[in-house]
């Protein structure tokens, strides 16, 4: 397991009340599986996240499965949603 930190931008931060908090977790999909968790009284958070992109350490996510992508210790995840039309 590592530990690293989730920023959130744009109307991720504001759905998470937060701009980043830490992660500890394998993978993107568990750090996003416990930022749910630690959200849960947010309900916007986690229809946003359904429609955001990840960067992980400056690389890009795209359509892989979540569950695949290794987090590093002290790696950065970047949490993105839509800018143009922002999160409905």
């Amino acid at each position: 397991m590592a530990s690293g930190t989730i920023r959130y931008w744009a109307a991720a931060k504001a759905a998470a009340g937060t701009a980043e908090e830490a992660y500890e977790a394998s993978t993107l999909a568990g750090a996003l599986e416990a930022a749910r968790s630690r959200h849960v009284d947010r309900p916007d958070f986690a229809r946003v996240l359904e429609r955001c992109s990840f960067l992980v350490n400056g690389e890009q996510v795209g359509s892989r499965d979540h569950g695949t992508v290794p987090l590093p210790e002290g790696g950065t995840v970047e949490v993105l949603p839509p800018f143009a039309g922002g999160a409905r």
